[in-house]
């Protein structure tokens, strides 16, 4: 398991304080930990993604929400969601987010001569900080922005790691474990 930061608050503390305090509001549209080498494709069949987009997609959505003493995108099944809206009521974003794919892996072979999902956790998470403040390869990313990417990956991970199974992601309740809730017996029906 790559070695992750333990300075002060974790990104999973954080998260837990964020979504408690917006009352669930990530649940959003409708209603890897880093391996250092390349892993099997997630399990599809996929709606928009190839398998090697989907790998990546993975890749990105650990780094956001990595896996600790609670399961993180992976175990959740955030790809699986980000795929299912990029099929639906997200579709209009799956060109632009299939672009911010290939140059992510543009980037990293230029600089790195591997893919995302083969570098290190360190590698990762300093890539996308960069894609985070802009500051992405202007010959790579000359017709894109960037930090544009990044926000649409980090919404569609908190969406599909904190919304309802329903839409794909959150496999096994787990961020509802994760924050002690129950699944609601009816929808919006959680007892606090």
């Amino acid at each position: 398991m790559a070695e992750q930061p333990r300075n002060g608050a974790s990104r999973r503390t954080c998260l837990k304080v964020i979504v408690a305090a917006a009352g669930g509001a990530a649940a959003g549209v409708g209603g890897a930990v880093a391996v250092g080498r390349l892993g099997r494709a997630p399990e599809g069949p996929w709606r928009v993604l190839t398998p090697e987009e989907a790998r990546l997609t993975e890749a990105i959505a650990e780094q956001i929400v990595p896996a600790d003493r609670d399961p993180g995108a992976r175990e959740a099944g955030v790809v699986h969601y980000i795929d299912r809206q990029l099929d639906g009521p997200l579709a209009r974003f799956a060109a632009p987010f299939r672009t911010g794919l290939r140059l992510l892996q543009q980037t990293c072979q230029t600089r790195h001569g591997k893919p995302f999902e083969a570098l290190g956790w360190p590698e990762q998470t300093r890539l996308l900080e960069e894609l985070e403040r802009n500051k992405a390869p202007k010959e790579i990313w000359a017709d894109a922005y960037a930090r544009d990417f990044f926000n649409l990956c980090r919404d569609f991970t908190m969406q599909g790691f904190y919304g309802s199974p329903r839409h794909g992601g959150n496999r096994n309740y787990a961020s509802y474990k994760m924050m002690g809730l129950e699944y609601p017996r009816l929808i919006g029906q959680n007892r606090y």
